[in-house]
């Protein structure tokens, strides 16, 4: 059973850093494309960020050059690293495999204060 759980979010002034975790469990993740998304209250879900099998990285535009997305295969999991946080950045992040079609982790709340 696949288990994907992030943690890492929190309260931060605008301007400041986090890093954001992806802890898997049934998958490895080394072996897929794994996308961060993010939803803001009322809003619909947004795609942040990209990692592909290879190391190869993408980025939303809103968050190009703030954002770095990276994965540790030892520990089976995958970061998001934000800086320069931004008060728009305010939502719940969530990780999820690209091809991975089952329940999505709980997620982590990252609220940015101007």
């Amino acid at each position: 059973q696949v288990q994907l759980v992030e943690s890492g979010g929190g309260l931060v002034q605008a301007g400041g850093s986090l890093r954001l975790s992806c802890a898997a469990s049934g998958i490895i993740l080394s072996f897929q494309d794994v996308d961060w998304y993010r939803q803001a209250s009322g809003k619909q879900r947004e795609w942040v960020a990209t990692i592909t099998h290879g190391g190869s990285t993408n980025y939303a535009h809103s968050v190009k050059g703030r954002f770095t997305i990276s994965r540790d295969s030892a520990k089976n999991t995958a970061y998001l690293q934000m800086t320069s946080l931004k008060p728009e950045d305010t939502g719940v992040y969530h990780c999820k495999p690209v091809h991975y079609s089952g329940s999505w982790g709980p997620g982590t709340q990252v609220t940015v204060s101007s």
